[in-house]
């Protein structure tokens, strides 16, 4: 098959790191020096240049949106910014480095494969460096990069390089979530080591970070071990002038972990119904198998009550199904968390009530370790909870499946999302007996 004709991969990656680090010229010099730059961007870019004074092209204005950003000189909203090259293409957010803006960071974060963490070469590993690297662990984000921005105002010293790479693997081991780290030396401002290779760093013998982005193996990281499908919409055409369609009663939704097939067994949670795939329709039409992540319709053998909600699950690798669940969050809002808090719980395509049972744990950022039983948890804090909800649900542990592990939390009243969370893996005591269940 010509190369042409395979789909290019999709990295979705976000850039973090402290305020000033450089997080928006970075991703500025990716588009500028990969020509990703529309002529029309090119001289609106060149009109600003006098906003911030210097008459000098600001690259950060790619990115930095509102006014207020440009202004501050900070990124205060999640940016997103599409490139592509002959490799591969790019969905890149640029989130904020501030601390007040953290749960804009985790949301910026939680679809990213991987993470590009900024660091200041003269201010070296600060307390915003561990948070966002936490974080990153914490999303559950296979892939981490360190750029060591900023080089050219230490000389491009080798040895502090060295020194802030040993300074982050002294704390990584507690992480312990990444697939790979690549501590990349670059100057944002300058081009150095983002596009091309820099002849300043004749000792970095490593990619260029475009070259990385390029290249590392995204392929693996979707869940393909278990097939997960939460049902989005009952499709039914009830178009009466197409026969062929009379009696179509489809599924659609988007597989959210493993491989399903024509022929293969399934289950539906929580009723616990049987059935088999009779046929999987695509936008291009029918298929004989699909995967994680593709939006797709399945039509079962047999007609059973199925709504949006529901899941469905093959017949290996159950999920756990419960309403008492034990979640890692990150808190969002002004007022902080207590116990005794009811919400709505969004998780997949369900949205159902829910209460905070107790608050268990929070992370004691400067060390990572876990602070027993709080009173309560703040903005931009991160916690252990217990939650119960009115129905069970069904899930996996957020470390095996992202899509099926997460959920948010929504004030009543507001409609306000307080929380993102990350369900922790069920135990095998709330694994459901799907033996009894009938056809």
């Amino acid at each position: 098959m010509p190369h042409s004709q395979h789909p290019i991969e999709i990295l979705r990656f976000n850039t973090c790191g402290s305020v000033d680090d450089g997080k928006s010229t970075l991703i500025g010099r990716l588009l500028y020096d990969s020509k990703s730059i529309m002529e029309d961007q090119m001289e609106a870019l060149e009109r600003s240049a006098d906003i911030t004074g210097g008459g000098q092209i600001n690259l950060a204005n790619l990115t930095d949106g509102l006014r207020a950003e440009r202004e501050q000189g900070i990124t205060i909203d999640v940016a997103y910014r599409y490139f592509a090259t002959p490799r591969r293409k790019f969905i890149v957010a640029d989130t904020p480095g501030h601390v007040q803006y953290t749960r804009n960071m985790v949301t910026g974060a939680s679809t990213a494969n991987l993470s590009v963490v900024l660091v200041d070469a003269r201010q070296g590993v600060i307390e915003q460096t561990r948070r966002h690297t936490f974080i990153a662990a914490m999303l559950g984000i296979p892939h981490l990069v360190i750029a060591v921005n900023k080089m050219d105002l230490v000389d491009w010293s080798e040895d502090r390089f060295w020194e802030i790479r040993d300074a982050i693997e002294a704390f990584l081991p507690k992480l312990d979530v990444f697939k790979d780290v690549k501590f990349i030396p670059i100057s944002a401002l300058n081009g150095d080591n983002v596009v091309d290779p820099s002849k300043h760093t004749p000792w970095f013998e490593g990619p260029t970070l475009l070259r990385h982005l390029e290249t590392v193996h995204i392929a693996s990281d979707w869940n393909l071990s278990a097939f997960r499908f939460p049902v989005q919409w009952v499709n039914r055409p009830n178009d009466p002038t197409n026969h062929d369609l009379h009696d179509f009663r489809g599924l659609s939704g988007q597989i959210a972990g493993g491989i399903v097939k024509v022929g293969q067994k399934i289950f539906v949670l929580p009723s616990g119904l049987k059935s088999t795939v009779k046929q999987i329709w695509t936008y291009d039409g029918p298929v004989q198998e699909a995967f994680c992540p593709q939006s797709v319709t399945l039509v079962l053998e047999h007609d059973l009550d199925i709504s949006r909600g529901d899941m469905i699950v093959g017949i290996e690798n159950l999920p756990g199904m419960t309403a008492d669940l034990y979640a890692r969050v990150g808190w969002m809002n002004p007022r902080a968390l207590v116990a005794g808090k009811k919400f709505l719980l969004k998780h997949g395509t369900q949205t159902v009530q829910a209460i905070v049972n107790s608050l268990e744990s929070k992370v004691n950022i400067h060390t990572f370790d876990s602070e027993p039983l709080p009173t309560e948890i703040a903005m931009n804090e991160i916690g252990e909870i217990r939650v119960r909800t009115a129905k069970p649900l069904v899930f996996d542990g957020y470390g095996t499946n992202r899509l099926t592990g997460s959920f948010i939390l929504i004030e009543q009243g507001t409609n306000a999302t307080v929380a993102a969370g990350m369900l922790l893996p069920p135990s095998e005591l709330v694994k459901p007996e799907y033996t009894d269940f009938a056809i």
